[in-house]
């Protein structure tokens, strides 16, 4: 898979920059010189990632403190950038919020604004994106995913009810852009676990206070999957091993799934430490001390992770269940036959 190094000549926009895979994600393409419009909702926490990806060779770079749920800002925003670089060329969807709690603790309002900000915000800039790539007739759009948008796991049924919802558009708009003819291309990079700042601040209805399932990957792990998709080829990229067997699970045995998840994912979303009246959350509004690239996790994180496409290893499984299949109907013909005679 190809990864272009000049960008010099495109323009990119990043929801969610501010910190975690955003920011990441910020840093990757500016060492590739694009241009980069950076959109979150502090103001403060955007201008040091400006500063960073200057300082890394981004070519222009503008910031746009909004709330991505505010879908006139996210229009606003786009035509500002279109209009002062000519073109959007590319547009990364990330922006996310999330509440950590059974489902009976989570409030209507709280269920509102994850869906506002982690689904709408991405129609909003889908939308955005859509507005100034269709007359050029192309440009790419890409959808930071994640495994629960294939498979709901406890204590995050708002995050995960979003994420599916973003799959479900997704497709939708793609068939309608093939159905044009449009040069237009959408993409998702669904991931795993990424230790970013979000179980420092994520609103939590819970005792302990939550960490990544399993071993999280770094968030430059998740900027370089997502360069790679955004000049890529392929509808979906799956990142990491955890992200392969939670989908390809899902859809061969969900029932067990059920039971796996109801018996590990409670516990293994909860570390030891208790969470203090102290905790500030950022649901509502950002909170400006924790912007940063990294959480809390990165002794346990990992710098590697496989980049595979989705297609690529649903046929991988077909292969791979044929073979075996075949392989039991030889071995089993080779079998000496009982002579009943």
């Amino acid at each position: 898979m190809s990864q272009p190094r000049d960008l010099r000549h495109s323009t990119v926009v990043i929801t969610g920059a501010s910190a975690g895979v955003g920011r990441a994600v910020a840093h990757r393409f500016a060492k590739a010189g694009a241009k980069l419009a950076l959109i979150a909702r502090d103001a403060d926490a955007l201008g040091a990632v400006e500063d960073e990806v200057r300082r890394l060779g981004a070519g222009a770079v503008s910031v746009h403190a909004l709330d991505v749920a505010d879908a006139a800002a996210v229009f606003d925003a786009a035509a500002a950038v279109a209009a002062a670089n000519g073109a959007i060329d590319i547009w990364i969807n990330d922006a996310m919020v999330t509440v950590f709690a059974p489902v009976w603790q989570i409030t209507a309002e709280e269920f509102r604004r994850v869906t506002e900000v982690t689904y709408l915000g991405f129609v909003h800039g889908t939308m955005a994106a859509l507005r100034h790539m269709r007359a050029r007739n192309r440009g790419t759009i890409v959808q930071v995913g994640s495994a629960l948008a294939y498979r709901g796991i406890p204590l995050q049924a708002a995050y995960c009810g979003a994420k599916h919802a973003i799959r479900g558009f997704t497709d939708s708009l793609r068939t309608e852009l093939i159905n044009e003819g449009s040069r237009i291309r959408i993409t998702s990079v669904d991931l795993p676990a990424v230790n970013t700042p979000q179980f420092d601040w994520a609103r939590v209805h819970l005792r302990h206070a939550p960490r990544p399932m399993g071993r999280p990957i770094e968030p430059e792990v998740v900027a370089d999957a997502v360069f790679a998709a955004a000049h890529g080829s392929w509808r979906e990229y799956w990142l990491g091993l955890p992200t392969l067997l939670t989908i390809l699970g899902n859809t061969v045995l969900p029932g067990f799934m059920d039971r796996y998840l109801a018996k590990n994912a409670v516990k293994g979303q909860q570390s030891e430490a208790l969470v203090g009246p102290e905790r500030r959350d950022n649901l509502n509004a950002p909170i400006t001390p924790l912007h940063r690239t990294r959480g809390s996790f990165s002794a346990e994180a990992s710098m590697r992770a496989p980049l595979v496409p989705g297609e690529v290893a649903r046929l991988g499984v077909v292969a791979a269940g044929a073979l075996l299949f075949f392989a039991l109907g030889a071995a089993l013909s080779a079998l000496p036959r009982r002579n009943d005679s």
